[in-house]
């Protein structure tokens, strides 16, 4: 597979990478031994970056993922983990204070059973007070890069103009990678925008959710979606239409998401072997580009149609 530097880390990662959030039962019941044997199958067939965090399945997706790790060789793999954002007893809560985050990387490093993280995340900072994570919580990753337990540092983030304030207004290379989610697929390229920006400011950009959050499958949206129901209709019209000429949207929607060369990776998580094989020749495969223009007319109407993260 095909790999691409993560801005100027000196990371190389495959074009499709592991999102272990499956891996905590966030979408769908989990057997773990399934899920340990996923991750497995993606290394073995050229996947070298996996991203995790805390906050999926409050603590159950590091946790599987730490039991998956331990029989493979770390020199194989970058780890993605994040801090500000966890869970308990279905209950969502953020602290991105200096001291949370520090010890979130400790306790993180241990259920993984790593002594150093590639990249740590201040995750999905549209949840936090933007001026805290400029003058704390990076503060004290970078601090931890400084340590080397830490290799970089990178933000997550639905609301994209978040990004750029952050890294206005933290110093030079303090954020090394953004991680966005359902910009850059079949109905939202707004991510495109943006690429200049962080190109000039040295910062590698990281693609997640290829399927806009399972918008861009046969099966649809799942009932917890929180995209205007417009939207939801004309993805499954768009699906539709896939189906009818002997292709799946889905596998339109990775060969998309891995086309662009100045995205780095792109994010997808399922907790089956075969889905992970199947993904991965997916994003071998040529993209068709006919097919593409036809989705993208049906799309159009609806086209960077976004929603509130939750």
């Amino acid at each position: 597979m095909e790999q691409r530097e993560i801005g100027k880390t000196g990371m190389k990662v495959s074009a499709l990478s592991f999102g272990a959030s499956s891996l905590g039962g966030v979408f769908h019941s989990l057997r773990e031994e399934e899920g340990i044997e996923a991750v497995h199958t993606a290394v073995d067939n050229g996947i070298n970056f996996i991203d995790v965090s805390p906050y999926y399945g409050h603590l159950k997706a590091e946790t599987v993922l730490g039991k998956a790790l331990k029989k493979i060789d770390r020199s194989r793999y970058y780890l993605s983990t994040k801090v500000g954002r966890y869970g308990k007893e279905n209950k969502n809560m953020w602290d991105y204070s200096a001291k949370r985050s520090i010890e979130s990387v400790y306790e993180s490093m241990e259920r993984l059973h790593v002594d150093y993280i590639d990249l740590i995340n201040v995750h999905d900072i549209e949840f936090a007070d933007l001026d805290l994570v400029c003058r704390e919580t990076l503060p004290a990753l970078v601090e931890l890069r400084d340590k080397g337990i830490v290799k970089h540092v990178g933000i997550t983030n639905l609301t994209l103009r978040h990004f750029v304030y952050v890294i206005e207004h933290v110093p030079a290379g303090t954020v090394e990678s953004v991680l966005s989610f359902c910009h850059y697929t079949l109905n939202d390229d707004s991510l495109t925008d943006y690429l200049d920006f962080f190109e000039q400011h040295h910062v590698g950009v990281i693609n997640a959710s290829p399927f806009s959050m399972g918008l861009l499958t046969e099966r649809g949206a799942p009932d917890w979606h929180p995209a205007p129901e417009q939207l939801k209709i004309i993805c499954k019209k768009a699906a539709d239409f896939c189906k009818s000429k002997g292709e799946s949207i889905e596998k339109l929607a990775v060969q998309y998401a891995v086309s662009n060369p100045r995205i780095a990776t792109t994010l997808f998580s399922t907790t089956r072997s075969s889905s992970v094989l199947k993904n991965i020749a997916w994003a071998n495969e040529p993209l068709d580009r006919e097919l593409l223009e036809d989705v993208r007319k049906i799309l159009e109407p609806r086209l960077r149609d976004t929603w509130l993260n939750s």
